[in-house]
């Protein structure tokens, strides 16, 4: 990803400020869809065709996991293990979404949209996430 598109995502030229950006904003998105599936676990369960216990924990899981990221995104200066731990958990996310949706998962035809769409969006996070990682490294070389 060029440095130009990086800064216009991230509506910075600043490196960390591109990193705590894409962090809060996978924690805001992440945080709100472990809300829903927590509160709305039944409803949402028989929608995508996963099981509404699963998806309960699912739920409590990533609402503390975005709160985490949050309080990452709060650091002046994130640490770079912690970012890069962000990312690696985004890309296993990603992965075990497909791997679930392809050897496990039941899901309807909504569950078989979202389940991708998720995985595509997590994965973009950490894209994001890592490349400006990247850059912030570069500016501190330089």
């Amino acid at each position: 990803m060029s440095q130009a598109l990086l800064t216009g995502l991230a509506r910075t030229t600043q490196p960390q400020s591109a990193v705590r950006r894409f962090l809060a904003l996978d924690a805001v998105v992440t945080g709100a869809n472990g809300v829903a599936y927590a509160a709305a676990s039944g409803p949402l369960g028989e929608l995508l065709g996963i099981d509404a216990g699963l998806l309960f924990e699912l739920g409590l899981f990533l609402t503390v996991f975005a709160a985490r990221v949050g309080w990452l995104a709060s650091r002046p200066q994130p640490p770079a293990l912690a970012v890069k731990l962000v990312v690696d958990l985004n890309v296993l996310w990603a992965v075990l979404s497909v791997v679930a949706l392809v050897a496990w998962l039941e899901p309807t035809t909504a569950g078989l949209v979202w389940t991708p769409m998720q995985a595509v969006t997590v994965a973009g996070f950490a894209v994001l996430q890592w490349t400006a990682l990247r850059a912030v490294a570069a500016r501190q070389s330089a």
